[in-house]
């Protein structure tokens, strides 16, 4: 059983370190079209508010998207160091076991789901019990 464990925690350390690498190519690819489209910026024949208000817009929808990529990454390098410490799968609120299936559907996942449930509904999770 415990041979299990280990090798499907290494099956998820490696959707991990995938994952990781798609999203640093996601944040890079964000940086290399926010530079194209300052390159071909035609200009707006109604004029420069115009054009500053679309670019503000432009910048906020890249800018928030970079924070949900750069969030993203963060959730990984955390699961992973938890995979180095040996405290991956385990539930960071109430410190018991997270269901096999959440972590295949979502390896980053830092809490069970009665915690989650918990954190949706009332914006907080319970202390954890010792």
């Amino acid at each position: 059983m415990q041979g299990a464990i280990v090798e499907q925690y290494k099956k998820h350390q490696e959707q991990l370190k995938i994952e990781y690498k798609r999203l640093g190519e996601e944040l890079e690819a964000l940086h290399n079209n926010a530079s194209t489209a300052e390159e071909r910026r035609e200009g707006s024949p109604f004029g420069k508010r115009e054009e500053e208000a679309t670019e503000t817009l432009e910048l906020e929808k890249r800018l928030a998207l970079e924070n949900r990529v750069r969030k993203e990454m963060a959730s990984v390098e955390h699961a992973l160091s938890k995979i180095e410490k040996g405290t991956y799968g385990l539930c960071e609120s109430c410190g018991e076991p997270i269901n096999p299936e959440r972590l295949e559907a979502r390896p980053q996942s830092v809490l069970c789901l009665n915690c989650k449930a918990s954190l949706a509904k009332n914006g907080k999770v319970a202390p954890r019990q010792r």
